[in-house]
């Protein structure tokens, strides 16, 4: 694993000689800001004081972190419940630059404590946001909790083929309130396909720089 900075300043962590990013080259903090948080949580944020979120792959915490300042400036209490199998290191997540380039180095002890806390125990972050970390796997993990929105982040399609699935689709479905919104920056017409045969409602909206479309799926 090393750091890369993107086009945008901010960082992302590859594997396997930059063939994998954790975030898109084109920009860490714009891509997680137009995918998860525009395109999905912002709306919610409008209607409800109280909005339930599960991540598919915690990875570098940068789209928590972005939700529990969302919650902050919104004053709504957010449960945040993600599953990740495999934890980034601390101290290279000590290295990221998130709260330096979103000038909001208040943050930073709050977004080391994202990494720091246990997994597979709830957390009370902040006054507004509680956060729940699961060491599972999204494919054999149980789902109890009703979400608004859910943020499909694993890595892309070609590199994880097993999540991006019909099956997969349906379990999530089936912890998401009616209405519940799921984003995801990947926009191929097989994850379209799975998502629609697992009953959701799909629509492709314009992507962040370096890419074209991605898409937003309604329960």
């Amino acid at each position: 694993m090393k750091l890369l900075l993107t086009f945008d300043g901010s960082h992302t962590i590859s594997l396997q000689n930059e063939q994998v990013t954790y975030h898109s080259i084109h920009g860490a903090i714009a891509e997680s800001k137009h995918v998860f948080i525009e395109a999905g949580l912002i709306a919610l944020l409008e209607s409800k004081k109280q909005v339930s979120v599960f991540e598919v792959g915690f990875g570098t915490g940068l789209n928590a972190l972005l939700t529990l300042i969302e919650a902050d400036k919104a004053d709504v209490n957010i449960y945040y419940e993600t599953v990740d199998t495999t934890p980034l290191p601390l101290d290279l997540v000590q290295n990221l630059n998130y709260c330096k380039e979103l000038n909001l180095l208040n943050y930073q002890d709050t977004f080391d404590n994202l990494h720091r806390v246990d997994w597979n125990i709830q957390h009370r972050i902040t006054e507004n946001f509680t956060l729940h970390k699961r060491k599972e796997d999204i494919l054999t993990t149980i789902l109890n909790v009703p979400f608004d929105v859910v943020y499909f982040d694993a890595f892309d399609p070609g590199t994880q083929p097993s999540v991006w699935t019909a099956e997969v689709f349906r379990k999530i479905a089936a912890a998401m309130n009616d209405g519940g919104v799921l984003v995801t920056y990947s926009s191929k017409g097989s994850v379209r396909r799975a998502m629609k045969e697992a009953g959701f409602k799909v629509e492709k909206l314009p992507g962040p720089t370096g890419k074209r479309e991605i898409v937003r799926a309604y329960r």
